[in-house]
Protein backbone atom coordinates (compact mmCIF):
# COMPACT_ATOMS: atom_id res chain seq x y z
CA UNK A 1 0.00 0.00 0.00
CA UNK A 2 3.01 2.31 0.80
CA UNK A 3 3.72 2.49 -2.87
CA UNK A 4 0.73 3.05 -4.47
CA UNK A 5 1.40 6.92 -5.05
CA UNK A 6 4.69 6.24 -6.35
CA UNK A 7 3.14 3.53 -8.84
CA UNK A 8 0.36 5.93 -9.86
CA UNK A 9 2.73 8.91 -10.29
CA UNK A 10 5.03 6.70 -12.33
CA UNK A 11 1.68 5.60 -14.59
CA UNK A 12 0.40 9.57 -14.92
CA UNK A 13 4.45 10.50 -15.80
CA UNK A 14 4.55 8.28 -18.61
CA UNK A 15 1.04 8.48 -20.15
CA UNK A 16 1.44 12.50 -19.69
CA UNK A 17 5.15 12.17 -21.54
CA UNK A 18 3.65 9.56 -24.00
CA UNK A 19 0.81 11.53 -24.94
CA UNK A 20 3.22 14.96 -25.70
CA UNK A 21 5.18 12.74 -27.70
CA UNK A 22 2.42 11.75 -29.85
CA UNK A 23 1.40 15.04 -30.62
CA UNK A 24 4.57 16.28 -31.32
CA UNK A 25 5.04 13.39 -33.70
CA UNK A 26 1.49 14.48 -35.75
CA UNK A 27 2.75 18.10 -35.58
CA UNK A 28 6.01 16.99 -37.48
CA UNK A 29 3.92 14.76 -40.17
CA UNK A 30 1.68 17.34 -41.20
CA UNK A 31 5.11 19.84 -41.43
CA UNK A 32 6.18 17.36 -43.54
CA UNK A 33 3.42 16.94 -46.19
CA UNK A 34 5.10 20.75 -47.56
CA UNK A 35 7.22 20.78 -50.20
CA UNK A 36 10.71 20.42 -48.97
CA UNK A 37 12.90 23.35 -48.75
CA UNK A 38 16.56 23.54 -48.06
CA UNK A 39 17.41 25.91 -45.23
CA UNK A 40 20.80 24.33 -43.66
CA UNK A 41 23.22 27.41 -45.07
CA UNK A 42 24.74 29.75 -43.01
CA UNK A 43 24.65 27.50 -39.93
CA UNK A 44 26.31 29.73 -37.35
CA UNK A 45 24.25 32.45 -38.14
CA UNK A 46 21.22 30.36 -37.50
CA UNK A 47 22.41 29.02 -34.17
CA UNK A 48 22.99 32.59 -33.08
CA UNK A 49 19.61 33.98 -34.60
CA UNK A 50 17.99 31.25 -33.14
CA UNK A 51 19.83 31.95 -29.13
CA UNK A 52 18.98 35.71 -29.78
CA UNK A 53 15.75 35.53 -30.84
CA UNK A 54 13.98 32.74 -29.74
CA UNK A 55 16.12 32.87 -26.48
CA UNK A 56 16.98 35.87 -26.07
CA UNK A 57 13.67 37.35 -26.92
CA UNK A 58 15.55 40.52 -28.57
CA UNK A 59 12.52 40.97 -30.65
CA UNK A 60 10.18 41.00 -27.94
CA UNK A 61 11.52 43.94 -26.13
CA UNK A 62 10.81 46.58 -28.50
CA UNK A 63 7.51 46.83 -27.19
CA UNK A 64 9.14 47.85 -23.75
CA UNK A 65 6.41 46.75 -21.30
CA UNK A 66 5.25 43.74 -22.62
CA UNK A 67 8.45 42.22 -23.78
CA UNK A 68 9.68 42.83 -20.17
CA UNK A 69 6.35 40.71 -18.41
CA UNK A 70 6.77 38.49 -21.47
CA UNK A 71 10.37 38.26 -20.53
CA UNK A 72 8.72 37.34 -16.80
CA UNK A 73 7.09 34.42 -17.69
CA UNK A 74 8.78 33.32 -20.28
CA UNK A 75 12.28 33.16 -17.96
CA UNK A 76 10.09 32.48 -14.89
CA UNK A 77 7.90 29.58 -15.83
CA UNK A 78 10.89 27.83 -17.54
CA UNK A 79 13.32 27.76 -14.65
CA UNK A 80 10.24 26.88 -12.34
CA UNK A 81 9.79 23.96 -14.27
CA UNK A 82 13.51 22.74 -13.29
CA UNK A 83 11.87 21.87 -10.24
CA UNK A 84 10.24 19.27 -12.04
CA UNK A 85 13.17 17.54 -12.18
CA UNK A 86 12.97 17.13 -8.05
CA UNK A 87 9.45 16.18 -8.52
CA UNK A 88 9.77 13.40 -11.05
CA UNK A 89 12.34 12.26 -8.83
CA UNK A 90 10.29 12.23 -5.10
CA UNK A 91 7.08 11.10 -6.81
CA UNK A 92 8.87 8.08 -8.22
CA UNK A 93 11.42 7.32 -5.41
CA UNK A 94 9.12 8.75 -2.40
CA UNK A 95 12.12 11.03 -1.16
CA UNK A 96 11.26 14.70 0.01
CA UNK A 97 13.30 17.56 -1.30
CA UNK A 98 15.66 15.21 -3.36
CA UNK A 99 17.97 18.24 -4.60
CA UNK A 100 18.52 19.66 -1.27
CA UNK A 101 20.45 16.25 -0.75
CA UNK A 102 22.62 17.08 -3.51
CA UNK A 103 23.04 20.70 -3.57
CA UNK A 104 23.63 21.12 -0.36
CA UNK A 105 21.46 23.18 1.97
CA UNK A 106 23.16 26.64 1.05
CA UNK A 107 22.83 26.58 -2.89
CA UNK A 108 19.32 24.88 -2.28
CA UNK A 109 18.44 27.73 -0.08
CA UNK A 110 19.13 30.14 -2.62
CA UNK A 111 17.86 27.77 -5.50
CA UNK A 112 14.34 27.33 -3.98
CA UNK A 113 14.63 31.57 -3.03
CA UNK A 114 14.92 32.15 -6.70
CA UNK A 115 11.81 29.97 -7.89
CA UNK A 116 10.05 31.83 -5.42
CA UNK A 117 11.00 35.35 -6.91
CA UNK A 118 10.63 33.94 -10.23
CA UNK A 119 7.35 32.43 -9.72
CA UNK A 120 5.96 36.41 -8.23
CA UNK A 121 7.27 37.66 -11.30
CA UNK A 122 5.41 35.11 -13.55
CA UNK A 123 1.67 36.13 -11.33
CA UNK A 124 1.99 39.73 -12.14
CA UNK A 125 3.28 39.20 -16.03
CA UNK A 126 -0.07 36.67 -16.11
CA UNK A 127 -2.23 39.20 -14.19
CA UNK A 128 -1.12 42.10 -16.15
CA UNK A 129 -1.66 39.97 -19.55
CA UNK A 130 -5.03 39.02 -18.32
CA UNK A 131 -6.30 42.38 -17.30
CA UNK A 132 -4.49 44.03 -20.64
CA UNK A 133 -5.76 41.44 -23.08
CA UNK A 134 -9.70 41.57 -21.80
CA UNK A 135 -9.97 45.10 -20.59
CA UNK A 136 -7.76 47.08 -21.56
CA UNK A 137 -8.60 47.50 -25.27
CA UNK A 138 -5.39 46.70 -27.02
CA UNK A 139 -6.54 46.77 -30.57
CA UNK A 140 -4.50 44.51 -32.07
CA UNK A 141 -6.13 41.47 -29.31
CA UNK A 142 -9.78 42.44 -29.81
CA UNK A 143 -9.41 41.68 -33.85
CA UNK A 144 -12.41 39.99 -35.47
CA UNK A 145 -9.59 36.50 -36.08
CA UNK A 146 -9.67 36.52 -32.11
CA UNK A 147 -13.41 35.61 -31.36
CA UNK A 148 -14.21 32.77 -29.56
CA UNK A 149 -11.34 29.80 -29.40
CA UNK A 150 -8.33 31.77 -29.98
CA UNK A 151 -9.36 34.65 -27.40
CA UNK A 152 -9.94 31.64 -24.81
CA UNK A 153 -7.38 29.54 -25.42
CA UNK A 154 -5.47 33.05 -24.52
CA UNK A 155 -6.97 33.37 -21.06
CA UNK A 156 -6.97 29.88 -20.50
CA UNK A 157 -3.12 29.47 -20.72
CA UNK A 158 -3.03 32.43 -18.37
CA UNK A 159 -5.06 30.90 -16.06
CA UNK A 160 -3.34 27.79 -16.01
CA UNK A 161 -0.38 29.45 -15.25
CA UNK A 162 -1.50 31.60 -12.62
CA UNK A 163 -2.99 28.36 -10.69
CA UNK A 164 -0.19 26.73 -11.43
CA UNK A 165 2.08 29.50 -9.50
CA UNK A 166 -0.84 29.75 -6.48
CA UNK A 167 -0.05 25.74 -6.09
CA UNK A 168 3.62 25.92 -6.25
CA UNK A 169 3.40 28.75 -3.05
CA UNK A 170 0.71 26.78 -1.11
CA UNK A 171 3.27 23.76 -1.26
CA UNK A 172 6.23 25.89 -0.58
CA UNK A 173 4.40 27.87 2.76
CA UNK A 174 2.67 24.37 4.15
CA UNK A 175 5.93 22.59 3.75
CA UNK A 176 8.10 25.59 5.62
CA UNK A 177 5.46 25.13 8.38
CA UNK A 178 5.79 21.46 8.46
CA UNK A 179 9.48 22.56 8.43
CA UNK A 180 9.51 24.47 11.60
CA UNK A 181 6.98 22.06 13.65
CA UNK A 182 9.53 19.61 12.91
CA UNK A 183 6.86 17.29 11.67
CA UNK A 184 8.08 13.60 9.95
CA UNK A 185 10.42 13.82 7.38
CA UNK A 186 10.10 17.67 6.63
CA UNK A 187 13.32 18.50 7.58
CA UNK A 188 14.55 22.02 7.42
CA UNK A 189 15.76 22.88 3.97
CA UNK A 190 15.15 25.54 1.57
CA UNK A 191 14.37 29.18 1.71
CA UNK A 192 10.51 30.51 0.43
CA UNK A 193 10.87 34.19 1.16
CA UNK A 194 7.17 35.34 -1.18
CA UNK A 195 5.07 32.22 0.44
CA UNK A 196 6.55 33.43 4.23
CA UNK A 197 5.24 36.84 3.53
CA UNK A 198 2.25 35.70 1.87
CA UNK A 199 0.73 32.53 2.12
CA UNK A 200 2.38 30.94 5.41
CA UNK A 201 0.38 33.96 7.37
CA UNK A 202 -3.03 33.13 5.66
CA UNK A 203 -2.30 29.11 6.73
CA UNK A 204 -1.29 30.08 10.37
CA UNK A 205 -4.53 31.95 10.91
CA UNK A 206 -6.63 28.95 11.17
CA UNK A 207 -4.10 27.15 13.20
CA UNK A 208 -4.04 23.95 11.18
CA UNK A 209 -3.22 20.97 12.48
CA UNK A 210 0.06 18.97 11.31
CA UNK A 211 -1.80 16.51 9.55
CA UNK A 212 -4.24 18.86 7.77
CA UNK A 213 -1.13 20.50 6.70
CA UNK A 214 0.33 17.75 5.28
CA UNK A 215 -2.73 17.10 2.73
CA UNK A 216 -2.94 20.91 1.70
CA UNK A 217 1.08 19.97 0.62
CA UNK A 218 0.72 16.71 -0.81
CA UNK A 219 -2.38 18.22 -2.43
CA UNK A 220 -0.49 21.28 -3.73
CA UNK A 221 2.58 19.00 -5.00
CA UNK A 222 0.17 16.56 -7.03
CA UNK A 223 -1.88 19.51 -8.07
CA UNK A 224 1.43 21.04 -9.47
CA UNK A 225 2.84 17.93 -10.99
CA UNK A 226 -0.52 17.04 -12.82
CA UNK A 227 -0.92 20.80 -14.22
CA UNK A 228 2.48 20.61 -15.55
CA UNK A 229 1.25 17.25 -17.22
CA UNK A 230 -1.96 18.74 -18.88
CA UNK A 231 -0.24 22.09 -19.66
CA UNK A 232 2.20 20.21 -22.06
CA UNK A 233 -0.23 18.36 -23.73
CA UNK A 234 -2.77 20.92 -23.54
CA UNK A 235 0.21 22.82 -25.93
CA UNK A 236 -1.08 20.90 -29.27
CA UNK A 237 -4.65 22.74 -28.98
CA UNK A 238 -3.18 25.88 -28.30
CA UNK A 239 -1.63 29.13 -29.87
CA UNK A 240 1.32 28.57 -27.35
CA UNK A 241 3.08 25.84 -28.91
CA UNK A 242 5.10 28.64 -29.49
CA UNK A 243 7.21 28.21 -26.75
CA UNK A 244 8.77 24.73 -28.15
CA UNK A 245 8.18 25.30 -31.90
CA UNK A 246 9.93 29.11 -32.13
CA UNK A 247 12.97 27.77 -31.78
CA UNK A 248 13.28 25.44 -34.98
CA UNK A 249 11.36 28.36 -36.89
CA UNK A 250 13.61 31.31 -35.37
CA UNK A 251 16.73 28.61 -37.11
CA UNK A 252 14.86 28.28 -40.34
CA UNK A 253 13.65 31.33 -40.81
CA UNK A 254 14.62 32.94 -44.20
CA UNK A 255 17.81 35.05 -43.70
CA UNK A 256 18.28 36.51 -46.77
CA UNK A 257 17.63 40.88 -47.32
CA UNK A 258 13.48 41.61 -46.74
CA UNK A 259 12.14 42.03 -49.71
CA UNK A 260 14.35 39.50 -52.06
CA UNK A 261 11.25 36.95 -53.51
CA UNK A 262 12.69 33.60 -54.68
CA UNK A 263 12.66 32.70 -58.47
CA UNK A 264 11.39 29.54 -59.99
CA UNK A 265 14.37 27.47 -61.26
CA UNK A 266 12.37 26.17 -64.21
CA UNK A 267 11.20 29.80 -65.24
CA UNK A 268 14.23 31.21 -64.86
CA UNK A 269 15.87 28.22 -67.34
CA UNK A 270 13.53 28.74 -69.83
CA UNK A 271 14.19 32.70 -69.79
CA UNK A 272 18.18 31.35 -70.02
CA UNK A 273 16.88 29.10 -73.05
CA UNK A 274 15.81 32.07 -74.74
CA UNK A 275 18.68 34.18 -74.44
CA UNK A 276 20.92 31.63 -75.22
CA UNK A 277 20.82 30.64 -78.87
CA UNK A 278 22.96 28.23 -78.46
CA UNK A 279 21.01 25.95 -75.72
CA UNK A 280 19.42 23.05 -76.79
CA UNK A 281 15.81 22.97 -75.43
CA UNK A 282 15.69 19.15 -75.79
CA UNK A 283 18.99 18.48 -73.53
CA UNK A 284 18.65 16.18 -70.70
CA UNK A 285 17.99 18.04 -67.53
CA UNK A 286 21.47 18.69 -65.77
CA UNK A 287 21.90 16.43 -62.56
CA UNK A 288 20.72 18.97 -59.63
CA UNK A 289 18.65 21.03 -61.59
CA UNK A 290 14.81 21.25 -60.82
CA UNK A 291 12.21 19.85 -62.91
CA UNK A 292 8.68 21.62 -64.39
CA UNK A 293 6.96 21.82 -61.09
CA UNK A 294 3.56 20.38 -61.24
CA UNK A 295 1.93 23.35 -60.00
CA UNK A 296 3.16 26.80 -60.03
CA UNK A 297 2.91 28.97 -56.68
CA UNK A 298 0.41 27.78 -53.67
CA UNK A 299 -3.09 26.65 -53.98
CA UNK A 300 -3.39 24.37 -50.90
CA UNK A 301 -1.15 23.52 -47.65
CA UNK A 302 0.34 20.62 -49.69
CA UNK A 303 1.97 23.82 -51.94
CA UNK A 304 3.36 25.36 -49.22
CA UNK A 305 7.01 24.40 -48.07
CA UNK A 306 7.32 22.94 -44.59
CA UNK A 307 8.76 26.20 -43.25
CA UNK A 308 6.08 28.18 -44.10
CA UNK A 309 3.70 25.47 -42.68
CA UNK A 310 6.33 24.79 -39.35
CA UNK A 311 5.51 29.00 -39.42
CA UNK A 312 1.68 28.53 -39.34
CA UNK A 313 1.96 25.73 -35.98
CA UNK A 314 4.92 28.76 -34.66
CA UNK A 315 2.28 31.45 -34.91
CA UNK A 316 1.58 33.29 -30.87
CA UNK A 317 -1.22 35.22 -32.52
CA UNK A 318 0.12 38.31 -30.88
CA UNK A 319 -0.76 40.68 -33.72
CA UNK A 320 2.39 42.30 -34.15
CA UNK A 321 2.31 41.74 -37.59
CA UNK A 322 -1.36 42.95 -38.58
CA UNK A 323 -0.63 45.94 -35.82
CA UNK A 324 2.15 47.23 -38.54
CA UNK A 325 0.24 45.65 -41.88
CA UNK A 326 -0.62 49.63 -44.07
CA UNK A 327 -3.48 47.47 -45.64
CA UNK A 328 -4.96 46.63 -42.24
CA UNK A 329 -4.69 50.12 -40.87
CA UNK A 330 -6.47 51.23 -44.09
CA UNK A 331 -9.23 49.18 -43.76
CA UNK A 332 -8.31 46.21 -46.08
CA UNK A 333 -9.57 42.39 -45.31
CA UNK A 334 -5.75 41.67 -45.15
CA UNK A 335 -4.91 40.32 -41.47
CA UNK A 336 -1.29 38.41 -41.55
CA UNK A 337 -1.98 36.94 -38.33
CA UNK A 338 -5.07 35.86 -39.84
CA UNK A 339 -3.17 34.23 -42.71
CA UNK A 340 -0.92 32.27 -40.23
CA UNK A 341 -3.81 31.40 -38.33
CA UNK A 342 -5.92 30.39 -41.40
CA UNK A 343 -3.02 27.97 -42.88
CA UNK A 344 -3.45 26.10 -39.22
CA UNK A 345 -6.58 25.85 -39.36
CA UNK A 346 -6.49 23.98 -42.86
CA UNK A 347 -3.53 22.05 -42.22
CA UNK A 348 -4.80 20.68 -39.00
CA UNK A 349 -7.82 19.61 -40.67
CA UNK A 350 -6.23 17.82 -43.50
CA UNK A 351 -4.33 15.98 -40.75
CA UNK A 352 -7.22 15.04 -39.25
CA UNK A 353 -8.59 13.54 -42.86
CA UNK A 354 -5.11 11.96 -42.87
CA UNK A 355 -5.91 10.55 -38.88
CA UNK A 356 -10.00 9.08 -40.43
CA UNK A 357 -8.81 7.66 -43.64
CA UNK A 358 -5.04 6.43 -43.11
CA UNK A 359 -4.20 9.13 -46.09
CA UNK A 360 -5.28 12.60 -47.35
CA UNK A 361 -8.80 11.79 -49.21
CA UNK A 362 -9.80 14.69 -51.09
CA UNK A 363 -12.47 16.74 -49.50
CA UNK A 364 -13.33 19.06 -52.18
CA UNK A 365 -11.68 22.11 -50.02
CA UNK A 366 -8.61 24.19 -50.69
CA UNK A 367 -6.44 26.58 -48.85
CA UNK A 368 -7.17 29.14 -51.73
CA UNK A 369 -10.83 30.75 -51.38
CA UNK A 370 -11.70 28.05 -48.71
CA UNK A 371 -9.83 29.60 -46.06
CA UNK A 372 -8.58 32.33 -47.28
CA UNK A 373 -9.81 34.77 -50.07
CA UNK A 374 -8.26 37.10 -52.97
CA UNK A 375 -9.38 39.58 -51.66
CA UNK A 376 -7.04 39.26 -48.64
CA UNK A 377 -4.19 38.53 -51.45
CA UNK A 378 -3.88 41.05 -53.85
CA UNK A 379 -4.70 43.90 -50.28
CA UNK A 380 -1.01 42.95 -49.65
CA UNK A 381 1.36 45.12 -50.57
CA UNK A 382 4.46 43.23 -49.94
CA UNK A 383 5.96 45.53 -47.96
CA UNK A 384 7.42 43.48 -45.66
CA UNK A 385 6.29 45.41 -42.59
CA UNK A 386 4.87 42.14 -41.03
CA UNK A 387 7.75 40.00 -41.41
CA UNK A 388 9.88 42.62 -39.62
CA UNK A 389 7.45 42.86 -36.65
CA UNK A 390 7.19 39.47 -35.89
CA UNK A 391 8.83 38.38 -32.83
CA UNK A 392 9.87 34.56 -33.69
CA UNK A 393 11.08 35.60 -37.56
CA UNK A 394 7.69 34.06 -39.07
CA UNK A 395 7.13 34.95 -42.92
CA UNK A 396 3.35 35.26 -43.43
CA UNK A 397 4.41 37.15 -46.54
CA UNK A 398 5.85 34.04 -48.19
CA UNK A 399 3.05 32.09 -47.95
CA UNK A 400 0.91 35.06 -49.51
CA UNK A 401 3.41 35.66 -52.52
CA UNK A 402 3.18 31.75 -53.54
CA UNK A 403 -0.75 31.78 -53.78
CA UNK A 404 -0.67 35.14 -55.85
CA UNK A 405 1.94 33.50 -58.00
CA UNK A 406 -0.59 30.67 -58.60
CA UNK A 407 -3.36 32.64 -59.54
CA UNK A 408 -1.22 34.94 -61.98
CA UNK A 409 0.47 31.59 -62.99
CA UNK A 410 -2.18 29.04 -63.44
CA UNK A 411 -5.45 31.03 -63.26
CA UNK A 412 -4.61 34.00 -64.94
CA UNK A 413 -6.38 35.48 -62.55
CA UNK A 414 -4.70 38.54 -61.68
CA UNK A 415 -6.91 42.22 -60.99
CA UNK A 416 -6.83 43.82 -64.47
CA UNK A 417 -4.54 46.66 -63.21
CA UNK A 418 -1.85 43.87 -62.55
CA UNK A 419 -2.85 42.13 -66.33
CA UNK A 420 -2.20 45.30 -68.09
CA UNK A 421 1.09 46.26 -66.25
CA UNK A 422 2.58 42.88 -67.28
CA UNK A 423 1.58 42.67 -70.90
CA UNK A 424 3.21 46.23 -70.77
CA UNK A 425 6.10 44.52 -69.63
CA UNK A 426 6.16 42.04 -72.08
CA UNK A 427 5.57 44.69 -75.04
CA UNK A 428 7.78 47.52 -73.99
CA UNK A 429 9.87 46.18 -71.75
CA UNK A 430 8.42 49.00 -69.16
CA UNK A 431 5.31 48.87 -67.02
CA UNK A 432 3.30 51.96 -68.89
CA UNK A 433 2.06 51.68 -72.32
CA UNK A 434 4.41 53.78 -74.16
CA UNK A 435 7.11 52.67 -77.20
CA UNK A 436 10.06 51.56 -76.20
CA UNK A 437 12.03 54.12 -78.19
CA UNK A 438 10.10 57.04 -76.13
CA UNK A 439 10.54 55.62 -72.71
CA UNK A 440 13.27 58.40 -72.10
CA UNK A 441 11.46 61.49 -73.33
CA UNK A 442 10.60 62.47 -69.91
CA UNK A 443 14.19 63.40 -69.29
CA UNK A 444 14.16 66.31 -72.09
CA UNK A 445 11.61 67.71 -70.17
Amino acid sequence: MHYIPNIIFLILLIAGFGLFVKSLQKIYRNIRLGREINRSDRRGERWATMATVAMGQSKMTKRPVAGILHLFVYVGFIIINIELIEIVVDGIFGTHRFLSTILGSTVYGFFTATLEVLALLVVIGVVVFFIRRNFYGVKRLTMKELLGWPKEDANWILIIEFALMMAFFTMNASDFILQSNGYDHFVKVGSFPISEMTFVPFLEVFSFDNGFLFGVERAAWWFHFVGILFFMNYLYYSKHLHIILAFPSTWYANLEEKGKFNNLESVTKEIKLMMDPNADPYAAPVEGEAETPAKFGAEDIFDLNQVQLLNAYSCTECGRCTAVCPANITGKKLSPRAILMKTRDRLEEVGKNIDKNGKFVDDGKKLLNDYITKEELWACTTCNACTEACPVLLDPLSIIFEMRRFLVMEQSAAPQELNLMMTNVENNAAPWQYNQADRLNWAKD
